[in-house]
């Protein structure tokens, strides 16, 4: 028996010696510039998000600009469409109005993982792809959607951060 122990002990150490966790990711200094249609995701002004519909009308994005919205507790917005996902019952959530001029495919990239919902009048609007942000780019996630001309409210819910950048852009 102390044989079989002998003989199975350096796997048994070096098991328990491996690392359990993966490493985090390493960014470049300075970091890799980003793709020519996300250049203005670097800086932009702050703005506290809307939490209803009296706010919404003061709370406007404009497509081609980085916004950070300043975002508010889960219970205190009142959205006028539930949205898709909603959070954690801490999570934070608001909302921001923008006007598309041109029919076309637009992308709403969002800086903090987070729920978004596009919505006209009464109507969430379906999205056509999702995507990753670039690495090391404070790119959470982004998302398309086929738009008309209009206006539209991005709902965004279940965000454990307090700042969500914001930017919207139309696609090639």
């Amino acid at each position: 028996m102390r044989s079989l122990f002998l003989l199975f002990a350096p796997v048994l150490v070096a098991a328990q010696a491996a690392p359990m966790e993966h490493a985090p990711e390493t960014c470049p200094t300075p970091a890799a510039p980003l793709p020519a249609d996300l250049a203005a995701w670097k800086t932009g002004p702050s703005l506290a998000a809307a939490t209803d519909r009296n706010t919404l009308a003061r709370t406007r994005l404009t497509v081609g600009r980085r916004t950070e919205l300043m975002l508010a507790p889960k219970d205190s917005v009142r959205y006028p469409f539930t949205p898709s996902k909603t959070g954690e019952p801490t999570s934070l959530g608001g909302m921001a109005s923008f006007s598309i001029a041109r029919t076309g495919t637009y992308r709403v990239i969002l800086g903090t993982p987070a729920w978004i919902d596009v919505v006209k009048g009464r109507k969430a609007q379906t999205s056509t792809a999702h995507a990753h942000g670039v690495a090391c780019s404070g790119i959470a996630k982004m998302v398309d959607f086929k738009l008309a001309p209009g206006r539209y409210v991005l709902q965004i819910a279940g965000s454990k951060a307090a700042a969500a950048p914001v930017l919207i852009i139309r696609r090639p």
